[in-house]
């Protein structure tokens, strides 16, 4: 995913074509949005030069991708079933959106990603990170980002991807 945004019940992805996630939404129409904390850099870096392709595009295998089926047990993260959607959910990740597909686009400016428009179904919080029953509390919740190659979380940087891009 190269971006997101959020506006009530409506998550906007930004998301390259050509990937195992784009097949999986414009085929299910059903996805899980798992925001990891900072602890989980690491962990999202074991699976950053995998794709869920078998068929791994030219481009890719160029900057170092390799096809991995199994990427929790890669990741060392758990899979946890969904309340409504197919697709599970990170275990760890301390925010698990539950979402449907109602909308795809390709921008004709820049053909090379879709505009995924979701609508949530079911939001789950980690109780340590929720204050007032329903809001998430921002003193005990960061999330990772990660941004030019660099990972972020807890207002410092974490570490770097390790895969070679072009």
């Amino acid at each position: 995913m190269s971006s997101s945004w959020a506006l009530g019940d409506c998550i906007v992805l930004g998301i390259g074509l050509g990937g195992k996630a784009i097949e999986n939404l414009n085929h299910h129409k059903e996805c899980v949005i798992n925001l990891p904390s900072p602890n989980l850099w690491e962990n999202v870096e074991k699976i950053s030069s995998f794709t869920g392709k078998k068929e791994n595009p030219p481009y890719k295998k160029e900057i170092g991708f390799t096809y991995k089926k199994e990427k929790y047990q890669a990741a060392q993260l758990s899979p946890l079933k969904s309340k409504t959607v197919s697709p599970t959910r990170i275990k760890e990740c301390p925010i698990q959106i539950e979402a449907i597909v109602k909308d795809i686009r390709i921008p004709e400016y820049n053909p090379q990603f879709a505009i995924v428009e979701t609508q949530v179904l079911h939001f789950h919080a980690d109780e340590n990170i929720v204050q007032n029953e329903n809001y998430i509390n921002p003193s005990k919740w960061s999330p990772l980002i990660y941004n030019f190659r660099h990972y972020f979380g807890l207002g410092k940087e974490l570490g770097k991807t390790f895969r070679s891009e072009t």
